[in-house]
C-alpha cells in the first residue's frame, strides 16, 4: 500500500472515530447520560470516551500533516 493511500485510510477512520467518540463524550459530559446504557468507566475522573476522542483527533492531525507534506 502506498503512503498516500494509507494516510487517506487513516484520515477517514480518524474522522469516523472523532465523530463517534465526540458524540459519546458530549452525551456523557454535557447531557449527563450514556448513549449505550451504562458507561461507568472513568480514568482520572474523565469518561474513557474522552481519551478515545483525543487519540482519534491526534491520528487525524498526523494523517492531515502527512497528506499535506511535499515528500
Amino acid at each position: 500500500m502506498k503512503k498516500q493511500t494509507a494516510l487517506k485510510v487513516l484520515l477517514w477512520i480518524s474522522v469516523a472515530g472523532v465523530l463517534f467518540s465526540g458524540y459519546l463524550s458530549y452525551t456523557e459530559i454535557v447531557q449527563q447520560f450514556c448513549a449505550f446504557g451504562t458507561c461507568s468507566t472513568t480514568i482520572f475522573s474523565l469518561p474513557s470516551c474522552v481519551y478515545g476522542f483525543v487519540m482519534y483527533l491526534a491520528a487525524f492531525v498526523v494523517a492531515l500533516i502527512g497528506l499535506k507534506s511535499k515528500k
